[in-house]
């Protein structure tokens, strides 16, 4: 225990005296939510969602509105009304329409201006199209994209925290000799290995917690959840993604081959794991390709407990794969790590 403390202190006080790096660490994350709630939290956004349940053929109504023609509004099928609906409360989509035979419906969320711009595309459509929609409303708290994105750029930020101040710091140290060093004394990989994953992760969310108090003082976020469920799954998230970096960093010399392989795992998990966009409506194999992703489980976990209230119940499928995920790194981590 005194020398996993012993190193615990020393790599602690090596990121803090690291000026540079713990000013960014907490400053990106920071600036990136101000930014974008300025930028996208006004009532002129002019992306549009439709999604559209289509009942069995004989169910089915003969012709499709032609509603469903129109340009710059992106429409997309599901397979439950009652899910979509849910989606359409929290304003992940503007409008819901099932094509039932003789019972074509709509539903528009009434604090939404985009599902009021898209009833009206609907009614100047029914005589055309000849078919009669009936209209059904629901009411649901109004969830502003700024609220929606902090969960995903929290999730960002500890991945890059995790990745690059593990796996980087590990590589840095093997280049240097350091490892060379520790080898002569009488620590041990698991030592030295726990040491750096416990100082990382307490600086994650340590910086975590800063970011969201000065978000809350500037954008006033929504939290539904509970801070401690959040902070669990972030916790959860982070030492997944820490294990990962161990990986990359168990054998690798050169700080330029290692920070290669980490951009190569990090841009795609940023891009396709929900952090900037919901996924709802694209291509399916990139929905199902999002899912390997460690930080899409930590998006959505984080995201559902952040705007919808969730349990850690609830949210348990996410955390029981980032664990798994998690017990596999640290495996293949020990395995494969040296010294030298």
């Amino acid at each position: 225990m005194k020398r996993f403390l012993a190193l615990f202190n020393v790599r602690n006080k090596e990121y803090v005296r690291d000026r540079g790096s713990m000013a960014w660490g907490f400053l990106f994350p920071f600036l990136i939510i101000v930014g974008f709630s300025f930028a996208f939290s006004g009532k002129n956004q002019d992306i549009f969602k439709v999604a559209v349940f289509k009942p069995t053929q004989v169910e089915a109504a003969a012709q499709p509105p032609e509603f469903l023609q129109t340009k710059y509004i992106q429409f997309f099928n599901v397979d439950e009304v009652d899910a979509a609906l849910e989606k359409l409360k929290r304003h992940q989509v503007d409008m819901v329409i099932s094509l039932a035979k003789n019972d074509s419906k709509y539903w528009i969320n009434s604090s939404s201006p985009k599902g009021y711009l898209l009833e009206k595309i609907v009614s100047s459509e029914r005589s055309v199209a000849g078919q009669t929609f009936h209209r059904e409303q629901v009411t649901g708290r109004e969830i502003r994209y700024v609220d929606w994105l902090i969960a995903g750029l929290l999730s960002m930020n500890v991945m890059f925290s995790s990745l690059f101040g593990v796996g980087y710091v590990v590589v840095r140290y093997r280049k240097a000799g350091v490892l060379r060093r520790i080898k002569a004394t009488p620590v041990t990989a698991f030592e030295f290995l726990s040491a750096q994953v416990a100082s990382r992760l307490i600086l994650i969310l340590t910086t975590c917690a800063i970011v969201l108090a000065g978000c809350r003082l500037l954008v006033d976020f929504q939290m539904f959840g509970s801070y401690f469920d959040l902070f669990v799954v972030l916790g959860i998230g982070a030492l997944c993604l820490i294990s990962l970096a161990l990986v990359v960093a168990a054998r690798v010399s050169s700080e330029e081959f290692a920070g290669g392989i980490l951009n190569i795992l990090t841009w795609p998990m940023m891009l396709f794991s929900g952090v900037w966009f919901s996924l709802e409506g694209t291509n399916p194999m990139l929905q199902k390709v999002a899912q390997i992703f460690p930080l899409t489980h930590m998006v959505d976990a984080a995201r559902a407990i952040m705007t919808e209230g969730a349990s850690l119940a609830a949210v348990s499928g996410h955390l029981v794969l980032l664990c798994g995920l998690t017990a596999v790194f640290m495996a293949l981590s020990s395995f494969l790590f040296r010294w030298e």
